[in-house]
């Protein structure tokens, strides 16, 4: 089934409204027609709505609501990404991949052994390019959010920003044992079986670019309260660090949501 978003103001009642680059997808991409199915999201309340496509014209394709489905694909925390700035275009896979993960938000940190040094031109462009992308990502994976990606921060606005955050990981090389990795993982496991409709945990997890982080990044970390924590005995790029441990999150967040009640 196709999924779209649309702004919360384009569901009225039950007709919902599509409009932009996405009439031009299902008119002339995907050929469809009237009375087929597809699934909308408005990217801020986490509901699946399922509709039926009633008209297609030139500038709207306008559905009726089918019904919502409420129990929907999201993790039950936030995640925040906190990604050093890597070369070339690895970003765009990060990005692509940490949505599909589930991934909240991504903020770009430019630490200080990041290689790719972005003006605030260039800020602009690659975070235009790395929207829409998250937003293709969302799409294909069925997401009821678009993740947002934030302005390019310096390690330590991004320490301030993690600090409001309920609980924050920095994985780190120099790291020593599982032990403080199984204690944040099961903290983040407790935060979940807290979250409810009204208040949803935030967590953050900083990853270094090529070449890690810095001592003193480290130690200012701790200072913020960001554990530093260990994915294993081996060296894993920077595309891959932060896939590995939000991997982790969703297993054991996902598993956690899909547990059986107990019989009474």
């Amino acid at each position: 089934m196709q999924h779209f978003f649309v702004e919360p103001s384009q569901i009225q009642g039950n007709r919902i409204h599509i409009t932009g680059a996405d009439v031009n997808h299902i008119r002339n991409v995907l050929r469809m027609h009237p009375g087929e199915e597809i699934s909308v999201s408005n990217g801020t309340d986490g509901r699946d709505y399922r509709c039926e496509i009633d008209t297609i014209g030139e500038d709207e394709v306008l559905c009726r609501l089918m019904f919502i489905k409420e129990d929907g694909v999201e993790l039950p925390v936030r995640i925040t990404l906190f990604q050093g700035l890597p070369k070339a275009d690895k970003m765009e896979l990060i990005i692509q991949k940490a949505v599909e993960l589930g991934v909240y938000e991504i903020v770009p940190v430019a630490t200080s052994r990041c290689v790719v040094k972005l003006d605030e031109k260039k800020a602009k462009s690659k975070v235009e390019r790395w929207q829409t992308i998250s937003e293709a990502a969302a799409k294909q994976s069925k997401r009821a959010v678009i993740p947002q990606v934030q302005a390019p921060m310096s390690m330590k606005a991004a320490l301030d920003y993690a600090a409001q955050m309920d609980k924050a990981a920095i994985p780190y090389e120099l790291a020593e044992g599982m032990q403080a990795t199984d204690r944040f993982v099961e903290e983040v496991r407790k935060l979940a079986a807290q979250s409810n409709g009204d208040t949803i945990p935030q967590v953050g997890i900083f990853i270094g670019p090529e070449g890690g982080f810095t001592e003193e990044e480290i130690a200012l970390a701790q200072e913020k309260a960001v554990a530093p924590v260990s994915l294993g005995r081996r060296i894993l790029r920077t595309e891959t660090a932060g896939l590995a441990i939000l991997s982790v999150l969703m297993f054991q967040l996902e598993e956690r949501s899909a547990e059986p009640e107990e019989e009474q």
